[in-house]
Formats: C-alpha cells, structure tokens, sequence
C-alpha cells in the first residue's frame, strides 16, 4: 500500500487525522495569502514563521500516524 493510498484511507476514516489535515490545509492558506502580500510587517513576519512551525508540526504528526497505520498493516 502506497503512502497515498494510506492517506486516503486515514481521512476517511480517522477523525483526528481529519482534522490535522484540516488544520495544515488553513496553515498553507494562511501562508499563501501572506506571500501575496507585496511588504510584511513584523508582525506579519512572526506569524509567517508561526504559521510554518505550526504546519511542520501537523506535517510531522500526520506522518506519524501514516507510519503507525503501515506498521500495523
């Protein structure tokens, strides 16, 4: 089984992994409007690098659970 075939199969039927790839979807969002943003504030650049700590985590959560669901396969 692929890992894209595990991914597929975790959001449909994991609530909790449904929910990290909801929120790392927002994250992306957030960052891509921020990018558009032609000067950033400081603050802006704060939340730039929060929003990327945050997305990593949930990145590193979500592949967990992925390597957790291919070792129990």
């Amino acid at each position: 089984m692929t890992i894209t075939e595990i991914r597929e199969q975790l959001l449909n039927r994991d609530a909790e992994f449904q929910k990290l790839a909801e929120e790392h979807a927002r994250y992306s969002t957030q960052l891509q409007q921020l990018s558009r943003t032609p000067y950033l504030s400081v603050e802006d650049l704060q939340l730039e690098s929060e929003l990327k700590k945050l997305k990593l985590r949930l990145k590193d959560e979500m592949e967990k659970r992925i390597a957790e669901f291919k070792q129990a396969s």
